[in-house]
């Protein structure tokens, strides 16, 4: 297992201004480390860095404790999935599994002995023989999957490897890919758009905007602590809600621009020094007065409703635009019916307004099983 640490990257293509800017981020071995973002934010160019496919501009690579800024890519001791499978339509599965190894004079028996070996890892055991356009374009990613594990490579770089996939077998090949992960025990770096893939699959994840670094850390650190409310919005499903507030102290409220008065916990605007701020609450700290006796409530007009089943989602106004509610369960709530809404303002987030920071926590929810003989 191997690290990789950025430290003060940047990349420019016109040597004027640079389209990824002040990277510092050491990926530990054996972690899975995602890079995820919105299409142009840098991420994938971030990878073909480390990948030793981009030139690095400024700063300094290291793999290792080797500094690999002028390394080729064949001697960065790495592998690497790409998002359109780029395997070769002549060759059979087990060819495609081998190719990287025939190049590397990897004896005849020992290709054939990592090929089965892998294959039976992915459960491509039935398709050796089959070539690419024979398979499915899951049974793909994972040939290509298994050509980048065949090579015993301490770092495995994916560059959006299942945006290709239906949604069904994205959720399958996620939880795929992370077993073999960690059964490897490789060290990971993936980049994705989607938010959920993010979550689900790292041990920490980086969030890009224009070129910089807007959070590091845990998934569940970025959800409950978003430093900004870019990364408010970007991470969680439905996002997070926002909307302009004055703060009013003596009454311990908050205001928003359409009237609606929000009274938070006891003390909990006494250090903040901004007469307006951003507050951000996650859908699912909306609830039904029921559900959140003793919390504070306030009425709202419904805009949009969406019975998912398991869970009603639903729209409002407030301040100036709308926020989404998540109500578990089935809930009979139509378009203009005026609803009491609790809000659980503990879980509330408040941002400047100057400089989008995190001025003050929501609480942590997390919940933990008693395990069975553990002291009540």
């Amino acid at each position: 297992m191997k690290k990789v640490e950025l430290i003060d990257v940047s990349k420019s293509y016109d040597r004027q201004k640079d389209v990824i800017s002040n990277i510092n981020v050491t990926i530990e071995p054996g972690e899975f480390f995602v890079l995820v973002g919105p299409s142009g934010c840098g991420k994938s160019t971030m990878l073909r860095m480390i990948a030793g496919l981009e030139e690095i501009t400024g700063g300094t690579l290291k793999i290792g404790e080797k500094t690999a800024n002028r390394l080729p890519p064949s001697k960065r001791d790495l592998s690497m999935v790409f998002q359109n499978y780029a395997l070769y339509p002549h060759l059979n599965v087990e060819d495609n599994i081998t190719f990287g190894l025939d190049v590397k004079k990897v004896p005849k028996a020992e290709r054939k002995k990592r090929a089965h070996e892998t294959a039976e890892m992915l459960g491509l055991t039935d398709y050796l023989k089959r070539k690419p356009r024979e398979l499915s374009g899951g049974q793909r990613q994972r040939v290509a999957l298994a050509r980048a594990i065949v090579s015993e490579a301490p770092i495995c770089l994916m560059d959006e490897p299942l945006s290709n996939l239906d949604a069904k077998l994205r959720a399958h090949m996620r939880s795929e890919i992370r077993r073999i992960q960690k059964r490897l025990g490789i060290t990971m770096i993936y980049v994705t758009h989607d938010q959920v893939e993010a979550m689900t699959m790292g041990d920490r994840i980086m969030i890009l905007h224009d070129g910089k670094i807007q959070q590091v850390g845990s998934p569940i650190d970025i959800y409950n602590h978003p430093a900004n409310p870019f990364v408010a919005t970007f991470i969680g499903s439905p996002p997070m809600n926002l909307a302009g507030a004055d703060v009013r102290k003596e009454e311990n409220v908050l205001m928003l621009t359409n009237g609606t008065q929000i009274a938070m916990p006891e003390g909990s605007l006494d250090e903040i020094a901004e007469k307006r701020v951003t507050l951000g609450i996650r859908p699912e700290f909306l609830m039904p007065p029921e559900t959140g006796i003793g919390l504070p409530v306030f009425e709202a007009e419904v805009t949009n409703v969406e019975v998912l089943g398991h869970e009603t989602v639903f729209s409002f106004i407030a301040g100036e635009g709308e926020w989404t509610a998540k109500w578990n369960g089935q809930w009979q709530i139509g378009t203009g019916d005026r609803i009491p809404i609790a809000v659980d303002t503990g879980s509330a987030c408040l941002f400047s307004l100057e400089d989008g920071r995190l001025i003050r926590k929501a609480a942590d929810r997390q919940r933990a099983v008693r395990k069975e003989g553990a002291a009540l």
